[in-house]
């Protein structure tokens, strides 16, 4: 019987100990089977993009004389361009031309247009400043806004004026005196805008 005993109490401890070897195996109660949950989803606040449509910006002449027609060349005739003794003229840093049609000796004759970039809200702001402060007449042709007014010259027996001619953020700012040839300010505007 004793061999019996100790072939039960071998078994029973082999079976003990195979328990124990599995037991180290197996997960933990916090290991266990994976629980079923949701899904983690990372939200993060994406902007939303923002469609901006931009027109392409209209480029500004370089040239004083390219910019204007044959038949308003020859009006202007001789008369000197962008004479270093009467400041600044051709093209500046920002980009603006300014062009100077006057002879330094000539005590009032002269054309001086300058173009620029300008928005619309402040170019628009001013126009209408030139209108209820100034009396400057304003119509909207060539899908932009021109502004003028002329005025006998303080001094002189002979029309001064000027004329502004504003579009797609350029604006083209021409005063006179004695000197406006027909279709100047039109040449412009075909040359920038076509």
């Amino acid at each position: 019987m004793s061999g019996r005993l100790s072939r039960t109490l071998l078994a029973a401890a082999l079976a003990g100990a195979t328990a124990l070897a599995l037991s180290a195996c197996a997960p933990s109660a916090d290991e266990a089977a994976p629980q079923e949950s949701a899904p983690v989803v990372s939200v993060s606040p994406t902007p939303i993009p923002t469609i901006t449509q931009t027109a392409t910006a209209v480029r500004i002449p370089a040239d004083c004389r390219a910019m204007l027609s044959t038949d308003v060349l020859s009006q202007l005739g001789s008369v000197p361009l962008n004479d270093p003794s009467l400041g600044p003229s051709g093209v500046q840093s920002d980009g603006s031309l300014i062009c100077i049609w006057r002879d330094p000796a000539a005590d009032t004759t002269s054309l001086t247009t300058k173009i620029s970039r300008m928005d619309r809200g402040p170019a628009l702001d001013m126009l209408n400043d030139l209108v209820t402060t100034q009396g400057f007449s304003c119509y909207t042709p060539d899908e932009g806004t021109r502004c003028e007014k002329t005025w006998i010259n303080d001094t002189y027996p002979v029309n001064d004026g000027r004329t502004l001619f504003w579009r797609d953020g350029v604006l083209v700012d021409t005063q006179y005196s004695n000197l406006a040839p027909t279709g100047y300010t039109a040449s412009i505007i075909t040359s920038i805008f076509g």
